[in-house]
């Protein structure tokens, strides 16, 4: 495994962060799912080396995260944090060779990777302009890049689609498809449609706590049988509704509003079962 994190726990001034995390990682994409202030970022800034959990060990191939062992492991991450600081009157360009020259990276490398990663996310034509000036799409952009520069083995990134538009989402879910061949990409989101789109295995955490680890097939199946839809007539039922049952959804089709709702037992209203989808499954394993 790429990644060993065994019984981690942080503790923040009275406020329990991360609560006994224990996580098997390998190659490949690996999901980290769950709301603000589940713990994600926590655990990443903990394998990033930024901070030191208050117990428990974590390894990054076959290293465990020791001060003596911190620098050598800092060469195999990169990280894309959530709020991304970029010198502002500095190109994208400029800003990702002086990134490049502090991870040792020789000059004609960094000109070779740069070229690359600016193409694969569509950032050649934006290269000169100055990072104050970019779309804070742009920016998580020119922030993956950084992150990717070095071809680290260990490659972990919070939110990385936040901002961007549908085709540059899928742009970069695909660029991180293919950066994870042999290695290990950490992708953590609250978008459960990214994960489904890339991963094949996630950790669910909420308050942190690890709500669910497995593939996303298996999580499937655990809200199969617990997924419903029924048609209505009128919006005021659904509010009535949402006294009972937990809705994930409302699809309007002509007099109709198709109601897509969450039951632990079957319901007695008229409905019938529906297929799960990796959201209903998210939400019905939150609560």
């Amino acid at each position: 495994m790429s990644i060993q994190i065994e019984n981690v726990s942080m503790q923040f001034k009275g406020t329990r962060a991360l609560d006994d995390v224990s996580l098997q990682i390998g190659e490949g994409i690996f999901g980290l799912l769950g709301e603000n202030g589940a713990g994600k970022t926590t655990l990443m800034r903990i394998l990033c080396t930024l901070l030191k959990p208050t117990e428990g060990a974590v390894s990054v191939y076959g290293r465990q995260i020791r001060k003596e062992n911190i620098e050598e492991i800092k060469r195999w991450v990169g990280y894309l944090p959530q709020e991304l600081g970029l010198y502002p009157s500095l190109t994208v360009r400029e800003s990702l060779d002086y990134i490049g020259g502090l991870c040792g990276m020789s000059k004609g490398r960094r000109r070779e990777r740069i070229d690359l990663l600016l193409e694969m996310t569509n950032l050649t034509e934006h290269q000169k302009k100055k990072n104050r000036q970019l779309s804070g799409g742009m920016k998580r952009r020119v922030g993956l890049v950084q992150a990717m520069l070095h071809s680290p083995r260990l490659l972990i990134v919070d939110e990385p689609t936040a901002g961007l538009d549908p085709e540059e989402r899928i742009r970069i879910r695909n660029l991180l498809v293919d950066f994870a061949q042999g290695r290990t990409v950490l992708f953590s989101t609250h978008v459960v449609e990214d994960l489904s789109a890339t991963s094949h295995e996630l950790c669910m955490l909420n308050k942190g706590k690890v709500r669910y680890i497995g593939t996303i097939d298996e999580m499937l199946r655990k809200a199969e049988g617990h997924v419903y839809q029924c048609a209505l007539k009128k919006e005021q039922e659904i509010l009535e509704m949402r006294k009972n049952y937990f809705v994930t959804g409302n699809v309007y089709s002509g007099t109709e509003i198709q109601v897509r709702f969450l039951s632990e037992e079957e319901p007695e209203i008229p409905c019938a079962r529906a297929a799960a989808t990796l959201e209903d499954a998210y939400i019905y394993l939150n609560h």
